[in-house]
């Protein structure tokens, strides 16, 4: 038995449809009707995310692994990893001179 996110649709001009069932033989009569008016009309399989032609093809899918993409050390994506907010980074001694010690404050808070 097929989960319950998988099931034939009607897809017209390739966009999908709410035609949806889990057996294909129920939108046959749909399908026919809509071949009458549209001359794009397609009946697809949908499980995991994707349009299949047919459950088969799709179990059959699943069966075959996909090929892994295998990088080397070397790999990095986007070039040289710099930090880009370097550039905005104070260099040490270029500020402001370093002020004393702060004064307590008092009971109610600096003065205004």
């Amino acid at each position: 038995m097929p989960p319950r996110y998988a099931y034939w649709t009607i897809l017209i001009d390739h966009k999908p449809t709410a035609f949806r069932a889990r057996e294909q033989a129920d939108l046959l009569p749909t399908l026919a009707q809509l071949r009458r008016t549209n001359t794009d009309v397609l009946l697809k399989w949908f499980a995991h995310g994707r349009l299949w032609d047919s459950p088969e093809e799709e179990s059959e899918a699943r069966r075959t692994p996909e090929p892994v993409e295998r990088r080397t050390r070397e790999w990095r994506p986007g070039g040289a990893h710099k930090d880009p907010r370097a550039r905005f980074k104070k260099k040490r001694g270029a500020g402001p001179p370093a002020r004393g010690p702060r004064a307590p404050r008092g009971p109610r808070g600096p003065k205004r």
